[in-house]
């Protein structure tokens, strides 16, 4: 067995992981897709003494965070473990059950040792919250115990944590934002997006242009590269951190663009491993990636959709907007039952003379709140564009600049702490008595 993990925090009484302090100051509130990141292409078995604990597991493989890895699971506990192994080689991480009392547990984990190659970490499920049983299994090397009941979200976790150093940047965060019909604004809202997200966390931020043909990036940020996204995914195999950076386009200090060529003289055919083999490479150099999706179903726009750690629809207040939005979150809903719903943003609203369905309405029918609802401003909107600037360049007190830092924080799940310093109504007051005083 290897070392154990060192990212598992424990005290006399408790046994569990929780959010660093630096997190907590720094904005940051812990959600589904940051407590369990993307898992490497690993073997794992896993040996349950009971069904409920095998459906728990299976639940977990079949999330977006395991896709890479391969699982096996065996009923039998540890048991069944030791046996296996005397026969058979020990895949990376193994995942053991075991409800037997703290000295048998011990003892047959010793017995699992004798089998296990050096880099092989073991992952042990309990029934028992014992801190003397948790203290002996990490002088065993064992990397992590969990106590029933546990949960996919728990499973997840615990194995990102052995497999994603905290001593090393975190894989990216990818958002896919895809809008309910065409021309609703959904790459406009991806562009603020990112380049507010990159300017309140003065973080690296790469906005992926998959609209190949019609794609606006270059244009919204007033650029016009050579090459682009279109070069990796010709030859998805061919790139890395070098190659990447050639072809990133620098719109700023921490916003770079991945942009479409938006030329018609070929067909663009957009394979759903090479898809996923780009964003990959992207997400492990830079926190943040958006990808801007163009409004198509093909199986790499659904691949996206599916694997994204948060997807953003945007939609205007029309019934072709409603069941198109309403398909889309159903689809979601139903395939990552352990993430966080998709985020809905109204968009061009209370447009003059255009009847429309009401916001509260369209949330009602979608099932979903809006994190964001944008009134029509063909002005401010029409003048940034033509003049290849951001909203929030153009006029940064406007009512839509201030709409996209909030969806921007919405999305990277962190609060503004300048507003929560704010100094309330009564201060003025206070700080006469204090004087008084």
């Amino acid at each position: 067995m290897s070392e154990p993990a060192k990212s598992i925090s424990h005290d006399d009484d408790h046994i569990g992981v929780g959010a660093s302090l630096a997190e907590l100051e720094d904005g940051f509130v812990p959600q589904a897709s940051d407590r369990a990141r993307p898992i490497p292409r690993i073997s794992i078995q896993v040996f349950c003494e009971n069904g409920p604990t095998a459906d728990i597991v299976r639940i977990a493989a079949e999330d977006r965070r395991l896709a890479k890895a391969h699982v096996n699971v065996h009923m039998g506990g540890i048991e069944a473990a030791v046996i296996h192994y005397q026969q058979n080689p020990t895949p990376n991480l193994v995942v053991i059950e075991s409800s037997l009392p703290r000295d048998h547990m011990l003892a047959e984990l010793d017995r699992l040792a004798e089998n296990c190659d050096p880099g092989t970490k073991v992952i042990v499920i309990g029934h028992m919250n014992d801190i003397t049983l948790y203290r002996e299994l990490l002088k065993r090397g064992v990397s992590e115990y969990l106590v029933e009941p546990v949960t996919p979200l728990d499973l997840m976790e615990a194995v990102s944590n052995i497999y994603n150093n905290p001593q090393t940047e975190p894989v990216g965060h990818v958002y896919a934002f895809i809008g309910a019909k065409g021309g609703v604004g959904s790459s406009t809202v991806c562009h603020n997006t990112a380049f507010a997200l990159s300017e309140a966390l003065k973080a690296d931020v790469v906005i992926a242009d998959m609209d190949l043909a019609f794609g606006t990036t270059a244009l919204d940020f007033n650029q016009d590269p050579m090459q682009g996204i279109a070069d990796a995914l010709m030859s998805p195999e061919r790139l890395d951190e070098v190659l990447l950076d050639r072809l990133l386009t620098k719109c700023s200090d921490h916003l770079s663009i991945f942009a479409a060529p938006v030329l018609l003289d070929r067909e663009y055919d957009i394979s759903v491993d090479g898809c996923d083999q780009v964003i990959d490479v992207v997400r492990q150099n830079v926190p943040y990636v958006a990808v801007d999706l163009p409004h198509t179903w093909t199986g790499w726009v659904k691949s996206v959709l599916l694997q994204a750690d948060e997807v953003v629809i945007t939609a205007v207040p029309d019934l072709a907007n409603l069941r198109n939005a309403k398909g889309i979150i159903d689809l979601l809903s139903q395939s990552r039952r352990n993430d966080a719903k998709p985020r809905l943003v109204m968009n061009m609203t209370n447009m003059p003379k255009r009847p429309e369905i009401s916001v509260k309405e369209f949330e009602a029918a979608v099932g979903l709140k809006a994190i964001s609802v944008i009134d029509f401003d063909s002005e401010t909107f029409g003048q940034a564009a033509n003049n290849g600037q951001m909203i929030e360049e153009l006029n940064a007190k406007s009512r839509a600049a201030v709409a996209f830092r909030d969806i921007a924080l919405a999305i990277s799940n962190r609060r503004d702490v300048q507003a929560s310093k704010k100094t309330s109504g009564f201060a003025p007051l206070l700080e006469k008595l204090k004087l008084k005083l």
